[in-house]
């Protein structure tokens, strides 16, 4: 089997050769790549972060990096742990003025758009369906509230 779904347990099953953060990556570039590459953003290559579920989209203004980075906390079905969902949030940071919010924050604190039960929130999955749900639903925080924010173009509703 290269890719696969147990629908009697909703779990995703890895090629053999794939671990969950490299799975993790493919999805992300899947589904957000291409929006992140039309705002100018690239993937860096960075295996050793990856291996520890740290991936940054960076773009260098003249004044500075911009960063979007996203942190994956992976679990896998065992039977210390049998339905731990694996969960990730995202991290903005811009340089000039100097900050670094979550996408979550941003959204919430921010602008005050309750559209996330909470600042804090870190988005879940348990298998592919729902990593895509997941990454969707971030993804158009992130164009609509994120890239923005990077770019000084709206500033936060105070």
């Amino acid at each position: 089997m290269i890719w696969g779904f147990d629908s009697k347990k909703e779990t995703l099953l890895l090629p053999e050769r794939q671990n969950q953060h490299d799975y993790f990556r493919t999805i992300m570039t899947t589904v957000l790549g291409q929006a992140l590459h039309a705002a100018g953003y690239t993937l860096v290559e960075q295996p050793y972060k990856w291996l520890a579920g740290h991936y940054q989209w960076r773009k260098s203004p003249d004044q500075g990096a911009v960063v979007i980075a996203f942190q994956l906390l992976a679990y896998t079905d065992t039977s210390h742990a049998p339905s731990t969902p694996s969960h990730f949030r995202i991290s903005l940071t811009r340089p000039a003025p100097p900050s670094t919010r979550t996408l979550s924050a941003l959204v919430v604190e921010d602008f005050g758009v309750a559209i996330l039960p909470s600042a804090d929130h870190w988005w879940t999955f348990r298998n592919t369906t729902e990593l895509g749900q997941t990454l969707t639903e971030a993804g158009y925080l992130l164009i609509g509230y994120g890239l923005p924010w990077l770019a000084g173009e709206t500033p936060p509703q105070t």
